[in-house]
């Protein structure tokens, strides 16, 4: 069943919450307002697709959300702990430990094995990673038996899920996604999609940038941004539906 409503209904406690905030680039008339007192809730243990037109503000809602961007004004929590406030050093230390991060360009050393990608957050934050654990988490996303492998003897899908993996090795409170499939074929993206809707069904929370509205349809709800704002959201959309409304914010 689809509901439409200006803003989500929340039932459950947020993994992430935006109150009031706004992120602007220049100035004077170049001033360019991404996003424009944004009020969204994001519950935990649910899998949110953000959609949009170009300039909408959608990259720049999930930076902001992740504590890659600091708003100009109003206030990002994750969970409880408020990330406008933090400091550089304690977002640092909170992306390396509750939030994992995927890009559209996979974003691997090349140099390094799969194995060694996916272990490295836990390098970069002082700790030994486990053998047993890397090697899990490549299981969990169908790359057993490939660890060994560096990125240009993966194909394309493969190494989205590396990257995945790595994201993940941490057990973050929230997976970011931004154009996942965006580089992918088809069937690449279908096979990181069903990843990504088992991982929901576990229980992880994702917010997911995307332009593909069958990417979007496989998420619980899609949140519609136009000019910086939240101007739609559906929940349980097929296809078709997400499409007919993201044309209608294009028109």
């Amino acid at each position: 069943m689809t509901t439409t409503a200006h803003s989500p209904s929340v039932t459950r406690m947020s993994a992430v919450s935006l109150q009031g905030v706004s992120r602007s680039y220049g100035s004077g008339p170049a001033e360019v307002r991404a996003l424009r007192a944004v009020d969204i809730d994001f519950p935990r243990g649910s899998w949110t697709a953000v959609m949009g037109p170009s300039g909408s503000g959608k990259s720049t809602l999930l930076h902001t959300a992740a504590g890659l961007e600091r708003p100009d004004a109003g206030r990002v929590a994750l969970g409880d702990t408020d990330l406008s406030a933090a400091s550089e050093d304690q977002l640092t230390a909170l992306r390396r430990s509750r939030i994992g991060f995927v890009f559209q360009s996979f974003n691997l050393i090349a140099s390094l094995t799969a194995e060694e990608n996916v272990s490295l957050p836990l390098r970069l934050a002082g700790r030994a990673p486990s053998a047993a654990d890397v090697q899990q988490v490549l299981a969990s996303v169908g790359l057993q038996g490939r660890g060994r492998h560096k990125p240009r003897e993966l194909s394309g899908g493969q190494q989205q899920r590396v990257a995945i993996a790595r994201a993940m090795i941490t057990h973050p409170e929230v997976l970011f996604a931004d154009e996942p499939t965006g580089a992918l074929d088809s069937t690449a993206a279908r096979s990181v999609l069903e990843l990504m809707r088992s991982m929901a069904d576990q229980g992880q929370t994702i917010i997911m940038v995307t332009h593909d509205p069958s990417a979007a349809a496989r998420a619980d709800s899609t949140v519609f941004l136009r000019d910086g704002q939240i101007v739609d959201h559906l929940t349980g959309a097929d296809t078709a539906a997400v499409a007919a409304r993201l044309v209608s914010l294009e028109a």
